[in-house]
């Protein structure tokens, strides 16, 4: 029989762990986008000496949201508070279920009166777009899926194309193609500016650690923006990131981009497991890494756990706050960056030249998740399982392996703990994992963001550094 929902496909199998971690779908892929235009390692280089220019064009979806009761619709399903987002303003949306465990996040941009556009990956995409269709909402909601991950060579066509300037020249480079000087509005402003006679949209970001601006506009001008900006930022030293470079930034910036949505179980949420596809991103997710547990429950995530703490807000009703008004955040796991021992990640490294035994899981550069949903077990001395590693990969510009992770609340920063790189019994069924053995490498606990220049020039919020 065929599925023809995500809950179909739960009620087919003995256990959605298993069922997620033997998934076909693999790593998430970042489309369209060449890998490499020079090399990963020039392109991560330049973002903190130069100036890069991001294509994020492919991988996300877009969700244009309209009507009355447009704002409504983003309060009372966000944990964010949404009292003072004016037009021109751009906020991090963070939904969670009624358990209280987090969905996905995404951004918003208010464009315009009762018009919002979300970007994002699809499970929080998917959250809004359920309740815009199934809760009486008076609102339009157009969607823009992202691209296809293997295109295999038919055209590509997005309502947008969307990209970034970032890096410490970025702001010459973004003043040349204006014509003129460019306010730095505060971060999270939009507002816009001209590239080779367009008028293109903007906001003013920082994704790098300086001053920079993501900018958008009609998807029949990609071509054009785009070899403008390349040709203004030459003199500059600017670079386009490839899609094998691209998202190993978030490892210096600290977000972690992929935590698994904690949908799976409830009956309150059967409705929209029954409104979900036996082809959605939920029903298809590659759940990946050491952590196996035989609960489902056990890979669910809460806002403090994510870095999203200071974003839960009472100040309105929303689906979760029952659930989290309940829990005391300093008991909850936090997000640390985990610095990875330079001897343990060159033994992962080079046990594919040994011949005698079976090597360590590949530990793929610059990004090595093998996973839509990465779950590491992180444990102490006595091998205790004190916290999560959910993303991992190098940094040419740190010169050392990098993961970000949520672990207990007592552990100091500074203390020594090993991430256990690998599946147990020598892997799943995932299409990205080769036979492999376990390998327990030393980490140590440092700051989110781990780039100086990011905890210094973020904003608050999930980029915020933490000190003990």
């Amino acid at each position: 029989m065929t599925h023809q929902n995500l809950q179909e496909v739960l009620d087919g199998t003995d256990s959605t762990v298993d069922l997620l971690r033997n998934s076909k779908l693999g790593a998430y892929i970042y489309p369209v986008v060449a890998p490499e235009f020079t090399n990963w390692r020039s392109e991560q280089r330049a973002w903190r000496e130069t100036a890069v220019l991001y294509d994020q064009s492919h991988h996300m979806d877009n969700l244009f949201i309209s009507g009355p009761d447009a704002l409504k619709l983003i309060s009372d399903t966000a944990i964010n508070s949404v009292a003072n987002f004016p037009v021109n303003k751009a906020k991090q949306y963070v939904p969670t279920t009624p358990a209280g465990h987090v969905i996905g996040d995404g951004i918003l941009f208010h464009e315009a009166e009762d018009e919002y556009v979300y970007v994002g990956r699809a499970p929080a995409a998917n959250w809004l777009l359920f309740h815009g269709e199934t809760g009486g909402y008076d609102v339009k909601i157009e969607v823009d899926r992202r691209s296809p991950s293997r295109p295999m060579g038919k055209p590509v066509q997005r309502r947008y194309w969307r990209f970034q300037i970032q890096g410490p020249n970025a702001w010459k480079i973004i003043e040349k193609l204006n014509g003129s000087p460019v306010e730095q509005l505060k971060f999270f402003t939009m507002d816009s500016m001209q590239i080779a006679g367009q008028t293109v949209r903007t906001l003013r970001h920082g994704m790098a650690g300086a001053p920079g601006l993501e900018i958008w506009g009609p998807y029949d001008t990609y071509d054009l923006i785009r070899d403008t900006i390349l040709e203004a930022g030459q003199e500059f030293g600017m670079l386009a990131v490839g899609a094998r470079a691209y998202p190993s930034n978030t490892l210096e910036s600290g977000w972690i981009p992929s935590p698994l949505p904690g949908i799976y179980t409830g009956e309150a949420l059967r409705s929209y497991r029954e409104w979900l596809g036996a082809d959605s991103y939920e029903a298809t997710n590659a759940v990946a890494g050491s952590f196996d547990s035989e609960d489902i429950e056990d890979y669910y995530l809460t806002p403090w756990e994510l870095g999203y703490g200071s974003f839960v807000k009472f100040d309105h009703d929303f689906i979760g706050r029952e659930a989290l008004e309940k829990i005391d955040p300093a008991t909850q796991r936090r997000k640390v960056t985990l610095a990875w021992d330079a001897d343990d990640l060159g033994a992962i490294l080079t046990s594919v030249l040994d011949t005698e035994q079976e090597p360590y899981k590949y530990f793929d550069l610059p990004l090595a998740n093998y996973g839509s949903s990465n779950y590491d077990r992180v444990v102490d001395a006595d091998g205790k399982t004190v916290g999560l590693s959910m993303f991992t990969g190098y940094s040419a510009n740190e010169r050392r392996g990098l993961s970000l992770a949520t672990i207990d609340p007592e552990i100091p920063e500074g203390a020594e703990l090993q991430v256990v790189w690998g599946e147990p019994d020598g892997g799943t069924a995932k299409t990205t994992v080769e036979p492999h053995r376990q390998f327990k490498a030393r980490v140590i606990v440092s700051p989110v963001p781990y780039s100086v220049a990011a905890r210094g020039d973020y904003q608050g919020g999930w980029r915020t550094g933490y000190t003990k």
